[in-house]
Order: structure tokens, then C-alpha cells, then sequence
């Protein structure tokens, strides 16, 4: 071999080393997209971690949980085996989340958070996935969400979110509003329009699994969270807003 090429290989391995120890681990992710039996729902934030909270919203995580447990009930209607991340104001670490959502076979993964923004401006829906397993879910939770009234498409997107990357099975992370704007942060206060969401996103989960036109929808049941001044705690104001 040349001394030229010996040299250049001499100094090529230690960064090939290098670059080799720093990438990011990639999990395999299993095709259950169609024949899950199991739906983890993973409710954004908890205790210590508020998450977004804004002037014209709750508390992300106050939020969150109670979207994820309407969530949860309508699902159970079609003979899905949920599993809760979490469901009670607790704080559940990401590689938690992972460890839960991991040990559940033939299943997918639905992370449920609000959004925030600087610029008040900001609003609408989105929806992310990792796996291209997770795309066709992740379509068409968005599309149901478009048909809520005076929704806003932010598109589906593939993003790089801890709980989507180490996944063994598909998973989607939902963006519902932003709590910095104004009417998307009132709308989140009203329990008559989580619900909605809670429908919406239950509709395309079924969908998925049993096919187009299958979903019927239920009222959840579930009691909103203590109301009280957004400003002192996880509380929801009154409900003051009708929907379509």
C-alpha cells in the first residue's frame, strides 16, 4: 500500500471512530400500523413539568391528560386495549414513556401536546411522526382534525422527538393548538371542545384499524379538571365557548 494512502487511512479511522460513537441510536421499528391491538396514550408533561402555559390557556399538562383520557374511554368503545403513560398529575421521565409504550406488543403510540409560540399569531394543528410506518397514522389524524371548525393545517411532519425515534412500534406525536394564542388557549379551557379533539383523534385511530366509516362516536364522560384561575395553578376557567 502506498505510504500516501496509509497516511490518509491513519488519519481517517480515529474520526470515523468518532463519528461512529456519536450517532444517534436508530430503533427498528415494527409495522403494526394495521393490526395493533393496543393503543398507548401518552399524555404530554406532568407534575413538575407544566409544559406550555400561557395567558389565554391552562397548563399544558392539565390539558393533555384530559384530552388523553377521553381519548382513552372512546377507544376502549372499539375494543382497544389502552395503556396510560400516565393518568394521574404525575411527572414520567421520556425514556419512561419509551419503556411503557415499548413493552406493549402489536401496538402504536399517541403523545398528546399543546403547542406554544412567541409570536401570539401562531396557531393550527400538526401532526409528527418518525417512523414511516407512523405516516399514514399520523395523515390521517390530521385530516380528522381538519374538520373541526375554523381549523388551521400546519401539516404532518416527521420530527426527531425522543418518544418517536426509540419506539419499537408506530408512533405520533399531536400538537392541538397553540395555548399562546388567543382563541386556540380559550378554546383548550372548554371540556365540550377537548372533547372534540378526543373524538377527532379516536375517529382516525379507528380508522385505521378497522377501516373508513367504522368509527361511532361516544361521549367520554369525563370530568373536567377543578376549575380556577389559569394564573394560580393547573385549574380551567368556566366554559364559555359553543362550537358547530
Amino acid at each position: 500500500m502506498p505510504r500516501t494512502i496509509r497516511y490518509a487511512l491513519a488519519l481517517a479511522i480515529p474520526f470515523l471512530l468518532g463519528a461512529c460513537a456519536t450517532a444517534p441510536v436508530t430503533t427498528t421499528t415494527k409495522d403494526t400500523s394495521k393490526s395493533f391491538k393496543t393503543v398507548v396514550v401518552d399524555a404530554g408533561h406532568g407534575g413538575k413539568d407544566l409544559g406550555a402555559s400561557r395567558r389565554y390557556g391552562p397548563s399544558e399538562k392539565t390539558v393533555t391528560l384530559d384530552v388523553a383520557k377521553r381519548l382513552a374511554v372512546k377507544l376502549r368503545e372499539s375494543q382497544l386495549k389502552i395503556v396510560m403513560t400516565r393518568s394521574s398529575d404525575e411527572f414520567v421521565s421520556l425514556d419512561k414513556r419509551v419503556e411503557i409504550q415499548n413493552a406493549e406488543k402489536n401496538s402504536i403510540f399517541v403523545s398528546i401536546h399543546f403547542n406554544d409560540a412567541r409570536r401570539r399569531g401562531a396557531h393550527g394543528y400538526e401532526t409528527y411522526y418518525n417512523s414511516p410506518h407512523a405516516r399514514e397514522l399520523a395523515e390521517r389524524v390530521q385530516a380528522k382534525l381538519m374538520t373541526i371548525p375554523h381549523s388551521a393545517n400546519r401539516g404532518v411532519k416527521a420530527g426527531h422527538y425522543h418518544v418517536l425515534r426509540y419506539s419499537n412500534y408506530p408512533a405520533i406525536l399531536v400538537e392541538c393548538g397553540f395555548l399562546s394564542n388567543r382563541r386556540e388557549g380559550g378554546e383548550a379551557r372548554d371540556s365540550e371542545y377537548r372533547e372534540l379533539l378526543a373524538d377527532r383523534i379516536a375517529a382516525a385511530i379507528v380508522e385505521q384499524r378497522y377501516g373508513t366509516g367504522v368509527y361511532e362516536a361516544v361521549a367520554s364522560g369525563v370530568k373536567p379538571p377543578s376549575e380556577g384561575p389559569t394564573s394560580s395553578g393547573p385549574g380551567l376557567a368556566p366554559s364559555t365557548l359553543r362550537h358547530d
